[in-house]
């Protein structure tokens, strides 16, 4: 098994990369996918989120707003840190079982874990391939305001905030540029999977 990092700021395409890796024949988890999981009622990290941020996260159904934890914890690098480390365990516990699930039936799988933290938190490490997804700094400011619902002072504020490309791209085993068409993601994201399978042979 090809156990891959899948990355990138916010807006670069790392989905598109993911679900196109996907399509190709590897197995795609989303660590967002699995956030969601752990901080809906029952989840593993809901009650310890809700005793630490409070009630006015809370939707008047109970659910954690997603929306209103983000601003909660938005301009305090503190609270971001605390969200985490209520979060991020359960979640790489999810990741792993899952990981286990799929070496038990496919010893031959490529595995493909999308996060958008996985170099700033050091769990690249745990990676044997490591891709990074980059765009033109506008481009990623439109997705975000596009797609995310943001302004552009927040879409900036937060970008500002992650790791610069080129930091991510010094680790990275693979890099794709989604700045271009669709097609040219996609010729790029084939290519290391390409890559990556015949390293397997």
């Amino acid at each position: 098994m090809l156990r891959v990092g899948l990355t990138g700021g916010l807006g670069s395409g790392k989905t598109f990369v993911g679900h196109a890796l996907q399509s190709f024949g590897c197995h795609l988890i989303q660590a967002d996918e699995l956030g969601h999981e752990v901080l809906m009622p029952g989840g593993e990290a809901y009650d310890a989120v809700v005793a630490e941020f409070g009630s006015s996260i809370l939707t008047a159904g109970g659910a954690i707003d997603r929306r209103a934890l983000a601003t909660a914890v938005f301009d305090s690098p503190g609270r971001l840190e605390l969200l985490s480390r209520l979060v991020h365990p359960a979640v790489l516990r999810r990741e792993e079982a899952r990981i286990a699930e799929i070496a038990r039936t496919e010893p031959d799988a490529i595995v493909v874990v999308e996060a958008a933290i996985l170099i700033e938190t050091g769990s690249y490490k745990r990676f044997d391939k490591l891709i990074v997804v980059v765009c033109d700094p506008e481009q990623q400011i439109e997705r975000a305001m596009k797609r995310g619902g943001m302004t552009r002072e927040e879409a900036e504020s937060r970008i500002r905030r992650q790791l610069p490309n080129e930091d991510k791209i010094r680790v990275a085993d693979y890099v794709v540029d989604t700045s271009g068409c669709k097609e040219h993601a996609l010729e790029q994201a084939r290519a290391v999977f390409e890559s990556m399978r015949s390293g397997m042979a």
